[in-house]
């Protein structure tokens, strides 16, 4: 059986936790790898000397991080490893724009096949917090985007983007294709030269909402990501607020080190 050390039943630790520590460190390790079964309770029953519920505590433990997904039927299953790995620095490269591709297919690129679904495009007022991010007058609207990205189908990441409708307006930012390299080859198309990005990097557990369309087990966490995009004068032209399946990414940030 796989090699997951012993319990020490005089240790202050209690067992479930030496067990998921055990559990952890083989999965670190790669000795259980992404996608692969882990020992069924009762064997680790049997591995350990322990009951039931001290198995059950220790695999609910490494659930909640979100290392194990339990299958129906079939049993708990290390969890997918990040598949995205989003380099801040680059993802964004006026490149990829003049290559035709939006941000997302850009980091996506040799990892799956991207697709966007429950896509909503439309005006709307503003609420204060955005209004407020984008610098807005009081009765100023905002050309929406609400949609859900996919990676070979399954659901990584909910975004919102919001564009001052006095960028937008006439502009395919209003379609739901918004033609090669996405809403900021439009928005410098519009007069607007893209010079600075500026993101806010959290963590949180899902709403109710947010799990059933990113399809996350019990237990698993999610990053926001709030982007603001700056024109070369200095002005605020396009918010995104972005909630990630947090085992689907890596955000990978570079910078001088001056």
């Amino acid at each position: 059986m796989l090699e997951l050390g012993e319990v020490d039943k005089a240790s202050d630790t209690p067992a479930f936790k030496q067990i998921a520590s055990g559990l952890r460190e083989a999965i670190a390790s790669g000795r259980i790898p992404p996608g692969e079964k882990v020992p069924s309770e009762s064997q680790l029953m049997e591995r350990f000397g322990v009951a039931r519920m001290t198995v059950r505590q220790a695999l609910g433990e490494l659930r909640a991080e979100g290392l194990l997904v339990a299958e129906h039927g079939r049993g708990v299953f290390v969890r997918q490893r990040p598949v995205v790995r989003r380099v801040a620095s680059d993802r964004f490269a006026r490149r990829h724009r003049e290559a035709g591709q939006a941000a997302f297919i850009a980091e996506a690129e040799g990892v799956g096949a991207p697709a966007v679904d429950e896509l909503e495009v439309g005006s709307e007022v503003p609420t204060a917090d955005v209004r407020e991010a984008l610098s807005l007058p009081a009765r100023a609207r905002v050309v929406a985007r609400h949609r859900r990205y996919l990676l070979d189908g399954q659901p990584v990441e909910l975004a919102s983007s919001y564009v001052p409708a006095s960028i937008a307006k006439g502009t395919q930012i209003e379609q739901t294709d918004t033609g090669p390299g996405g809403i900021y080859a439009r928005i410098e198309e519009a007069g607007h030269a893209l010079a600075e990005f500026a993101e806010e990097v959290a963590a949180r557990m899902p709403t109710p909402e947010e799990r059933r369309r990113l399809r996350l087990p019990g237990g698993t966490p999610v990053l926001t990501v709030r982007r603001i995009a700056f024109d070369s004068n200095g002005l605020p032209v396009e918010l995104t607020d972005t909630v990630k399946a947090a085992p689907s990414y890596v955000l990978e940030y570079r910078f001088p080190a001056i």
